[in-house]
C-alpha cells in the first residue's frame, strides 16, 4: 500500500489519542508513506496547540516534536509545486475545501497520478476523506465515523 497522511492523521502518530492505533496499523503495512511539504508547518503547529491548550504537558509536546522532525526526513515530501497548488485551487472551489485540506487533496491525487498506483489517503477530517472519495483515491478508516462526526 502506498499511504498519504494528511496532519490530522500524522499527528496521531506522534501523540497518543483516539485512532493512533489505526495509523500505527496502516504505517506499519505502507510500502511506502508520504505527506505533503506543509505537514511539517500544520504538525508542528497541532503539537505547539496541544500545549497551550493543556492536552499535552509542554514537555510531552516538546519529546513529540523531537520524535517527528527526526522521522521527517524519511517520509515522502509531495512537494507544493505550482501544479499542485493549481488543483488545490480547484477543488477548493469545486469541493468547498479549506486550504490545506485542498492542498492534501492535490497532492495525494497529483502523487497517484505521478506513481501509478493507488494511493490511499489517510485523514481524520471527514470533509476531506469525503472529497478524496470523489476524486478516486482509496481512503483508509472505513469506520471513520467512530473518530469525528462532522468536519
Amino acid at each position: 500500500m502506498i499511504l498519504y497522511l494528511d496532519a490530522s492523521a500524522l499527528v496521531k502518530r506522534y501523540v497518543a489519542e483516539p485512532g493512533s492505533d489505526e495509523v500505527s496499523r496502516l504505517i506499519a503495512g505502507a510500502a511506502v508513506v508520504g505527506t505533503s511539504l506543509i505537514t511539517r508547518a500544520e504538525t508542528s503547529a497541532a503539537l505547539a496547540k496541544a500545549a497551550r491548550v493543556g492536552a499535552l504537558t509542554r514537555e510531552a509536546a516538546a519529546a513529540a516534536l523531537q520524535v517527528f522532525r527526526s522521522e521527517w526526513p524519511f517520509l515522502i515530501r509531495v512537494q507544493a509545486t505550482e501544479l499542485v497548488l493549481t488543483r488545490a485551487d480547484t477543488l477548493a472551489w469545486e469541493l468547498g475545501l479549506r486550504g490545506y485540506d485542498a492542498v492534501h487533496l492535490a497532492s495525494a491525487s497529483i502523487w497517484q497520478e505521478g506513481m501509478g498506483e493507488a494511493v490511499t489517503l489517510a485523514t481524520f477530517d471527514r470533509q476531506l476523506w469525503d472529497a478524496a472519495r470523489t476524486q478516486g483515491l482509496a481512503v483508509s478508516l472505513e469506520n471513520l465515523g467512530t473518530f469525528v462526526a462532522g468536519r
